[in-house]
């Protein structure tokens, strides 16, 4: 448990000098050097650990498990990069440190569960901080409501799981996974347990029809909390999922695969229609991250390594091109401009080299090649098809759904560009020079979308560790 231990310390180490330090603009700054110095200690660590079992097989971590801890402290690093402006607005720096690696902490546990009650108190280390971060920014009431529903649904959304996990238990008598997979049989009493736990679970990943918290937070909370909670425990909580399905109910394939199906068209497909119509931008990246939430569970219908090799590639992808536009978005707002569609006409005229970064960013979520957002959905795609020697027929038409439904994103992806590039405006957004955090937070995240799109390596790392 070496990278859960280090990760504590750091936690520590960030609560000890939050007091140490003396209340100043200076204490701010000094803190998130330290936090993102310890979260880059962090990521050397996951990559590094061994395949390992702890406390009777309630801790189990595997390689692809390392993998994605790395991808995810990653994003929080760039995270905690891209708030430094922001937090110069509020008095409780400190507190915004803590509760970012208190979530990954939980996301952590949740992610190396080899038991539904590890699985469960990690989720809920991971919520909690969740909650506390979305209504951080205590003078606005939009944060407070934001807060309010995202408490709310998730509290509803754990009742389910327990639900669930409890119909589970009452069938096999057990809550180690390696124990359910054995006894496990298709009765009534485990189909719907499995249910009830996938309804649970769809609440956080925000797939439909489970999503109708998301874009109310999304808009209510503050725009780096938003990206971190779009990206990083989105990404927790699908391979999460996926592995549960794979390794616990495998022998219920016939039955949560169909529910699968369902459930990713009508994310991918609802959730793109609402996206035309948003002229607010963090509501319209909160239906993209719906859609987006559709395609990374497109990899797991497939039931192999190879989706879950894809899978964790496409949340790699996922995070920093969506971290990039998030970064976008916060340096506009913070220099006098609004989360509106309409605070984007005319940017290239006054920011050019802002609005192409968004560009790229933006076509590697539309999956616009060369960009590494055209091959996380190609493996997503060739994943989702596999495996389906019986019955191809309805792999094959959910991955034609999702292609289709690429085409309409890449319409309302062009609606930001299109504003940025083409719309006149009299008074756009006036020049303005971006910080230095901004500016290493769009490098991080640019660059990461050009290299995963054409270093093969990336993928042949993550492919190694899927099938170890």
């Amino acid at each position: 448990m070496i990278p859960e231990a280090t990760l504590v310390l750091a936690l520590i180490i960030v609560f000890c000098a939050d007091f140490a330090l003396h209340r100043s603009e200076r204490k701010g700054f000094v803190l998130g050097v330290l936090t993102g110095a310890l979260l880059i200690c962090q990521m050397v660590s996951c990559l590094l650990a061994e395949p390992a079992t702890a406390f009777g097989g309630l801790y189990v971590t595997t390689p692809i498990v390392s993998v994605m801890k790395a991808i995810l402290t990653a994003g929080s690093f760039i995270v905690i990069v891209m708030a430094q402006e922001w937090l110069k607005t509020t008095r409780y720096q400190g507190e915004f440190y803590l509760l970012v690696i208190s979530t990954l902490l939980g996301m952590y546990m949740m992610m190396s569960s080899g038991s539904f009650l590890m699985f469960f108190l990690g989720l809920e280390m991971a919520s909690v901080p969740l909650s506390c971060l979305v209504a951080f920014d205590k003078k606005k009431k939009e944060s407070a409501e934001a807060a309010a529903k995202y408490i709310l649904v998730a509290t509803f959304s754990s009742g389910v799981m327990l639900f669930g996990i409890s119909f589970v238990y009452a069938a096999t008598g057990t809550l180690y996974f390696d124990d359910v997979a054995r006894q496990l049989i298709a009765t009534p009493l485990a189909i719907m347990g499995m249910v009830f736990f996938f309804s649970g679970l769809g609440f956080k990943i925000s797939l439909v029809p489970f999503h109708f918290w998301t874009a109310d937070t999304y808009q209510g909370a503050p725009t780096p909390v938003t990206g971190y909670l779009s990206v990083v425990s989105k990404g927790a909580a699908a391979l999460t999922l996926a592995v549960i399905l794979m390794k616990v109910f495998t022998f219920m394939t016939d039955y949560w695969q169909p529910m699968l199906y369902i459930v990713i068209v009508l994310s991918i497909t609802i959730a793109n229609l609402f996206a035309i119509r948003q002229k607010e931008l963090k509501r319209f990246m909160a239906f993209s991250s719906i859609s987006q939430a559709g395609y990374i569970m497109l990899a797991v219908i497939g039931n192999s390594a190879a989706g879950i090799a894809a899978l964790t590639f496409y949340v790699l992808v996922y995070v920093v091109a969506n971290m990039s536009v998030f970064t976008v978005i916060s340096a506009v707002e913070q220099n006098g401009g609004s989360t509106q569609m309409s605070a984007y006409n005319g940017l290239y005229q006054t920011n050019p080299k802002l609005s192409l970064l968004m560009t790229i960013a933006l076509f590697s979520l539309a999956g616009i090649p060369p960009f590494a957002g055209m091959f996380s959905k190609f493996f997503v795609f060739m994943a989702g098809v596999g495996g389906h020697e019986q019955a191809p027929f309805w792999p094959y038409f959910v991955v034609f759904i999702a292609l289709v439904n690429t085409v309409v994103s890449l319409y309302y992806y062009l609606l930001i560009v299109k504003a940025m590039y083409i719309t006149k405006e009299e008074h756009p957004l006036p020049t303005f020079r971006n910080a230095k955090s901004v500016n290493l937070s769009l490098a991080i995240c640019t660059l990461g979308i050009l290299l995963c799109g054409v270093c093969s390596c990336v993928y042949e790392w993550i492919s190694s560790a899927a099938t170890m």
